[in-house]
């Protein structure tokens, strides 16, 4: 690139900096291997010049979202990398050019019985029956152990807990079923709060912090944008969320496709109807302070009218919904697909997503006054063939 283009290319990313409308939040769903699409996302982010100022993520998701925040800027994408490098399922033997899709397989029956190096590997006392006393730290078909090492090499704690960005990760108390988010704002986070918004059961087994017990936060809320809808106080936000689980889809005709559109329902958390019911509780918000600011300064200021115009709140949050797109012959395995073209693929779509929405920059002009939360979708998804 030359002098011009190089100049050229900081004047675009210094104008888009400037129309961004609040703080920049990235909202990390939980998926498994799907997971590297956010990776995608967030290295057009950073080549783009912006950086998140909160990070919110559930499994994956937090994990993600903790190789960001426990990194400085210019070492973060390098630290993706080579946590996906160490991620990757390799079968011994390739049957690419003969068998197409063949090599998935065996990377699916590779991981199921050995496990991932650096992730997650075999714990043979899980089979020795339903009944066996594993205790409740270790009952799980897997152990993470070997994840908790990774993340111990691979993010710096103390720099997570110096809240910038700010750092939030969800998970799902064991005993009360109730929805807990580990804020770095308000609390230290390590390694273990980590690992509990990943454990997914029965895979993997509960993590303890402070003396109870956590599961994956997916399992109750697998999209976590509501902790910047209840967030207090409340901001004018840019928000990206990042999904890997399609909400929409094909009725199913095959087994498979049962399998594998069940997995997508589920873990698409209900996303549509959250969004609805966030636009409608911020359109009240706003006609609220519409309402208070008609009254007269005589009723206007009076203790009841000042409490019930406490309801109401003027910030804006633009949602950008960014979506993994399907490959080709995916199925319900694909959240342990964890080989190389697998993961190569849906990073690549995330980076081409995420730039083609920086250029179009759906937050720009002019929106309803009385709309507090503006819903952006991706207007284009990419297909296995064009990737």
């Amino acid at each position: 690139m030359n002098t011009v283009q190089d100049n050229q290319a900081s004047q675009n990313i210094g104008s888009l900096a400037r129309t961004l409308p609040g703080q920049v939040v990235l909202v990390l769903q939980g998926g498994g291997a799907l997971g590297s699409y956010q990776a995608g996302v967030y290295q057009a982010l950073h080549e783009a010049g912006i950086e998140p100022d909160w990070i919110i993520g559930t499994s994956i998701g937090a994990i993600n979202a903790s190789l960001i925040a426990g990194n400085v800027p210019q070492n973060r994408v390098s630290r993706l990398q080579e946590f996906w490098k160490r991620m990757e399922q390799n079968p011994i033997w390739s049957f690419r050019d003969v068998f197409p899709g063949f090599n998935e397989k065996l990377s699916y029956w590779s991981t199921v019985t050995s496990g991932i190096p650096g992730f997650f590997r075999p714990n043979p006392l899980a089979h020795a029956g339903n009944d066996y006393p594993l205790g409740a730290e270790r009952a799980g078909y897997y152990s993470t152990e070997p994840l908790e090492q990774t993340l111990t090499e691979l993010v710096d704690f103390d720099l997570v807990n110096k809240c910038s960005p700010r750092l939030t990760v969800g998970a799902a108390h064991v005993r009360t079923s109730e929805m807990r988010y580990f804020d770095s704002r308000d609390c230290e986070l390590g390694v273990k709060h980590i690992m509990a918004s990943g454990a997914l059961p029965p895979a993997f087994p509960a993590v303890r912090i402070d003396g109870e017990l956590y599961w994956d936060g997916g399992i109750l809320s697998n999209t976590p944008t509501e902790a910047v809808f209840d967030d207090n106080p409340r901001k004018n936000s840019l928000i990206f969320a990042v999904h890997m689980w399609n909400p929409s889809g094909a009725e199913p005709t095959t087994m498979a496709e049962v399998l594998n559109r069940h997995k997508d329902v589920q873990y698409s958390s209900r996303i549509a109807s959250h969004i609805a019911r966030q636009q409608q509780a911020h359109r009240l918000r706003h006609v609220i302070g519409q309402l208070a600011a008609r009254l007269p300064a005589s009723e206007r200021n009076s203790d009841a009218v000042k409490e019930l115009a406490g309801y109401g709140c003027p910030t804006r949050m633009h949602v950008v919904r960014l979506l993994a797109p399907q490959l080709d012959r995916e199925n319900h395995t694909k959240d342990i697909d964890f080989s190389p073209s697998g993961i190569g693929q849906r990073w690549d779509a995330g980076y081409a997503h995420t730039r083609a929405v920086l250029d179009r920059s759906p937050w720009t002009g002019e929106f309803d006054p009385l709309s507090g939360v503006i819903l952006h979708e991706q207007m284009e998804v990419m297909s296995a063939a064009a990737e």
